[in-house]
């Protein structure tokens, strides 16, 4: 096992995790009850990254986080460095392609929440903050943890992306997806089999976690169990 690349692998799906569920959360909550013109369109864009070749998404990433662009500019502005090849680059760059791992899940959570449990809650005179944190989080919860499983467990696989945003810079953005390459170059079969089997484990933990939610804790179970009496 490459320990260092497992450290940024662990790291990256942290820090994903962490700039990407709270602003996911107000995305998918407002596609799962707002009607308006062009909502399929926007579904289709946070859905993009499941399709898309990681080459023609590293490629686009790469443009749009140089040292040309704006974002790139602005961010050596702010901190006299560089987003490509770097690590905060591969965070920004996780975060992108993570988008419909963490949307989709959390839309289909909030989507089930009965509108009777909402409007139950208006006419009881919560607030919308306070009917968010109090019945709408709880019941939506399942999805929200297999959004987390999901864009954790993708975070440690992904190859093409990492490698074009990334490179293979040790102990910054070499990932254990760019380290089981690296072993696999150099002939060092033993080593790669141990770290592969160690993220096809994480694949099948987190798959079958995401079932299991999505059997056993449906919010509509959940609010039809709390109604009985």
């Amino acid at each position: 096992m490459d320990w260092e690349a497992f450290r940024v692998s662990i790291a990256l799906g942290l820090w994903t995790l962490a700039l990407l569920v709270p602003p996911a959360v107000v995305l998918s909550r407002w596609l799962a009850w707002r009607r308006f013109p062009g909502r399929t369109l926007v579904e289709a864009a946070v859905a993009a990254p499941l399709v898309l070749p990681p080459t023609v998404l590293g490629f686009y990433l790469l443009e749009g986080l140089g040292a040309g662009s704006t974002v790139g500019r602005v961010y050596h502005a702010l901190t006299g460095g560089e987003l490509v090849f770097s690590f905060d680059g591969l965070v920004f760059a996780s975060v992108l392609f993570n988008l419909p791992f963490a949307v989709q899940p959390m839309q289909r959570a909030f989507e089930a929440v009965p509108r009777g449990v909402r409007e139950a809650a208006v006419t009881c005179g919560l607030s919308p903050w306070r009917a968010f944190w109090r019945i709408e989080l709880p019941l939506a919860w399942p999805g929200l943890l297999s959004a987390v499983v999901l864009v954790f467990a993708h975070t440690l696989g992904e190859f093409g992306v990492v490698l074009m945003v990334g490179g293979n810079i040790p102990s910054e953005t070499r990932t254990l997806s760019i380290a089981i390459y690296d072993r696999v170059q150099a002939f060092d079969e033993p080593a790669a089999a141990r770290m592969s089997l160690f993220l096809l484990v994480v694949s099948v933990v987190a798959i079958a976690a995401t079932i299991r939610l999505g059997r056993t804790r449906s919010p509509r179970r959940v609010a039809a169990r709390e109604a009985a009496p």
